[in-house]
């Protein structure tokens, strides 16, 4: 049974869909549940991710700095096999610690986004581990909605958060001039995520909604064209990305034109598709 204050943040971040107030309002949260390593039981924590620029999250076994590695990592050490819930998606993962080099790497990027991270590691005599947790099925990850309509909300509101946070950390940046190794890697994990639904929607669900409802067709037009000119915002912001000496603000103006179309797109399909799916 985790402690009071990690079961709030847990009843909390399944009832409002992995969003979560203070100390956690704002930050990327999951829930990991691991298997114990003498009892054999299952247990949730809450802990802060981070994109590792694929289909794999890292989390990171800092445990506030303490000497000893958390409940957790030691859980997931002796079984690798972990439930990860999003808030939106839950799925079965894979957890591997990552080897030196690569730990180095992840945690270097980790601590250029939070400071935080460094104090931590300054507390404990211990190498403060690196974990990537990666989904263990093929396919997409089960969403957590009781209907089509509400599971099409839920996705819409992923992007729209992470496009939030992006933001938000760009704000926080101070107004460096380079662009951060992580922000890099979460702007590129956003790009491949939209580009991966939308495929998805012009390949399979508007296929199925234009044989059942023809009278869909004017919205269903309107909204291939608009991922069209989504992909379009899309490339230019990997292009802005990925030039070594990228600007901030150049990327920041990429994302802001971006989230307007996105923003406008998600509101018209959720008008226009939601009632039939529901």
């Amino acid at each position: 049974m985790p402690n009071p204050f990690n079961q709030q943040i847990i009843d909390e971040f399944r009832a409002q869909h992995g969003r979560v107030g203070d100390p956690f309002e704002g930050a990327r949260l999951l829930l990991l549940t691991t298997i114990g390593a003498r009892t054999g039981t299952p247990h949730t924590t809450p802990v802060g991710y981070y994109h590792d620029g694929g289909d794999r999250v890292l989390v990171i076994a800092s445990a506030g700095g303490s000497p000893k590695h958390p409940d957790w990592y030691r859980n997931l050490v002796a079984h690798p096999q972990v439930t990860v819930e999003t808030g939106v998606f839950t799925y079965e993962a894979t957890a591997v610690v990552l080897d030196r080099a690569a730990r180095d790497r992840a945690f270097a990027r980790a601590v250029e986004a939070d400071p935080g991270w460094a104090e931590y590691q300054s507390k404990t005599d211990r190498v403060i581990p690196v974990v990537a947790l990666e989904n263990a099925r093929p396919g997409p990850p089960n969403i957590n909605a009781s209907s089509p309509g509400e599971a099409i909300k839920r996705v819409h509101d992923v992007f729209r958060r992470e496009l939030a946070l992006i933001r938000q950390e760009f704000a926080t940046s101070g107004g460096s001039s380079t662009l951060g190794a992580q922000l890099r890697v979460n702007c590129l994990t956003l790009c491949k995520g939209l580009g991966n639904h939308h495929t998805g929607e012009d390949t399979v669900m508007f296929p199925f909604l234009a044989d059942r409802h023809p009278e869909l067709a004017p919205a269903l037009d309107r909204l291939r064209r608009e991922h069209e000119q989504i992909a379009a915002l899309l490339d230019e912001l990997r292009r802005a990305i990925s030039r070594e000496d990228a600007d901030p603000a150049l990327v920041l103006t990429e994302v802001e034109r971006l989230t307007d179309a996105l923003e406008a797109h998600l509101t018209y399909e959720e008008e226009q598709l939601v009632p039939l799916l529901d």
